[in-house]
């Protein structure tokens, strides 16, 4: 069987096609885009190892998109900690008692298909509730057989192709205790939060109940980072240190209870809700908030025009402002009391 694009015309035919329509779709022009962007790679004479990077990172991002693609309508809280944490470890017995209520609740989890913690998730949730995000390293990294054999498994060679799908796919992200790479993932989502880079998104710290271990990571952000005034109060905030496996996924259903999602249309923030606010409640929320809009005052609204190309989220209520850009970790902050003030709403 002949390959999509097994020779020089078939190419051809394809781009030929796709500059054939004058009045082209947003998908058609974003692919000329990419058509342009290779075209420019060979303009400028880059290196051969720049166009090697490229060529990988663009495979890499095409595969594991389209490996994603048809769970985008399922929630998924990707899972860090160590692969060194052994099976009889209570941190791995906690992660699995973790991924397994939260699969029980219709999420899926995302992990790095190594050993330890992330073979702890893969276990509780279940091979058809999991993906595996795997790394070539020369050791530890070996997919574990839950995910192994799984079309859901996904092996990157660059970190960085890697840890933007474990974010950009997740809607929660939970840290067992863990190296420096659990570490690195958990300051990555804190500061993507905090900057407006990534939606807000609860970021749990999982910790056994007779342990300090994210508490004394906890009191060096507030006696260091907080001390010395380099973040503010309410970027603590952003991160939630929980005691069980329960009160770990009843945070993430919490978060999620009214707020659906959000999107940028223009200079105006789009909020959908599961539920619709009472007219009250919102204008408590607008009062409280009256900080993040920058002109006008949080709306009521359906969809917007600019949001036909999700059509699957038209009978979302939403609240509309103009938002100020200036504190994300205020939005995180405003996501919260959105989800308190719908306590009750039917």
């Amino acid at each position: 069987m002949k390959k999509e694009f097994d020779t020089p015309e078939r190419v051809l035919d394809e781009i030929r096609g796709l500059y054939a329509d004058p009045d082209p779709d947003l998908e058609t022009r974003l692919v000329r885009e990419l058509i342009v962007h290779a075209l420019k790679c060979r303009r400028d004479h880059l290196e051969v190892l720049d166009l090697k990077v490229l060529s990988r990172v663009m495979a890499e991002f095409r595969y594991a998109a389209r490996v994603f693609k048809p769970y985008r309508d399922r929630r998924k809280v990707s899972i860090f900690g160590s692969a060194r944490t052994p099976e009889n470890d209570p941190y791995y017995l906690m992660a699995v008692d973790f991924a397994r209520k939260l699969a029980a609740d219709g999420f899926m989890v995302i992990t790095g298909a190594a050993e330890g913690i992330m073979k702890a998730g893969n276990v509780g949730a279940g091979a058809d509730a999991s993906f595996g995000v795997n790394i070539l390293l020369p050791f530890e990294q070996a997919p574990n057989p839950v995910i192994g054999d799984d079309p859901k498994l996904i092996t990157f060679k660059y970190f960085f192709v890697r840890k933007l799908f474990f974010l950009m796919e997740a809607h929660a992200v939970a840290l067992f205790p863990g190296g420096f790479g659990t570490h690195d993932e958990g300051f990555e989502t804190m500061t993507l939060v905090q900057t407006g880079k990534a939606p807000p998104m609860p970021l749990l710290f999982m910790e056994l109940p007779d342990e300090d271990y994210w508490e004394s990571f906890d009191r060096f952000i507030r006696d260091q980072l907080l001390g010395r005034k380099l973040i503010s109060e309410r970027d603590t905030k952003l991160y939630k240190i929980c005691k069980s496996p329960q009160e770990g996924v009843d945070y993430v259903k919490f978060f999620y209870s009214i707020y659906h999602s959000m999107r940028f249309v223009r200079d105006r923030l789009v909020i959908r809700l599961e539920k619709e606010l009472p007219d009250a409640a919102v204008a408590d929320l607008a009062g409280e908030f009256s900080d993040l809009v920058a002109k006008g005052t949080v709306e009521k609204r359906g969809p917007l025009h600019e949001e036909s190309n999700e059509p699957e989220l038209d009978d979302k209520p939403r609240l509309v402002f103009t938002l100020n850009r200036q504190s994300p970790s205020r939005l995180h902050e405003m996501i919260v009391a959105i989800n308190e003030a719908g306590r009750g709403v039917r």
